[in-house]
């Protein structure tokens, strides 16, 4: 397993990060931002993935200042309550600014170069977060969480971002989704897909969430996001 080490911005500490590496000279690098289950064997296979198709990829660990070398199993029912119990103690201004750091590094991987970040449920909120807050290059958010309450910073988006909305999810309910497209619809730099009747996690690498057709669907537009934006 390939690592970096990453220092915080505020000195207090530093963090790893998982780092899949292609063949050849980089594209461009992207970040792959952790749900709430840590960087597990789901978000380190994306990593993969997006290796295999010509980028760096890096996945740093949010949860460091909580407990390293966090991994969970959303299909296992105690390990899922841990993760709700994660999210509640997360700061999530300390993890956008480690976001920060990492493109930081990912920038120094490439000699220069753009950096991009792709994030799943948390992950896709701190994606947003990241392009309203960092000079990201372009922000995929897969199910990202409390977006009506961050509307007051789409006007600092100034790169593009890309989120993946599934309709019956039960975290995001349908009038979070309706604000989400009133505010959004219109944004210049903003792009939203619908997927009717999937659910949160539908684009899980592995376990029960995923839904197959959907998630090739929704990673189809990513990739070509990515071609457009990044490569």
């Amino acid at each position: 397993m390939s690592t970096l080490t990453i220092d915080a911005l505020d000195e207090s500490g530093s963090f790893s990060a998982y780092v899949a590496r292609p063949e050849g000279t980089p594209r461009a690098a992207i970040l792959v931002i952790q749900e709430i289950f840590g960087v597990n064997e789901g978000i380190r296979q994306k990593c993969e993935d997006f290796a295999r198709e010509g980028y760096l990829a890096l996945a740093p660990d949010l949860f460091w200042r909580l407990k390293p070398g966090i991994e969970l199993d959303a299909d296992i029912p105690e390990e899922f309550q841990q993760a709700l119990e994660l999210f509640g103690k997360f700061d999530q201004d300390k993890g956008v600014a480690d976001i920060e750091s990492t493109i930081q590094v990912a920038r120094a991987e490439l000699g220069g170069g753009k950096v991009g970040a792709v994030g799943f449920c948390l992950g896709g909120r701190l994606a947003y977060m990241a392009a309203a807050r960092t000079d990201i290059d372009a922000s995929v958010g897969y199910y990202a969480v409390g977006i009506d309450g961050l509307l007051g910073e789409k006007h600092a988006i100034a790169k593009p971002l890309l989120l993946h909305i599934p309709t019956a999810d039960h975290f995001v309910l349908p009038e979070v989704q309706a604000k989400m497209h009133a505010g959004l619809d219109d944004h210049p730099k903003v792009t939203l897909y619908d997927y009717p009747g999937e659910d949160h996690g539908f684009a899980a690498e592995l376990g029960k969430r995923r839904s197959e057709e959907a998630a090739q669907l929704a990673d189809k537009r990513t990739a070509d996001f990515f071609a457009a934006h990044l490569a």
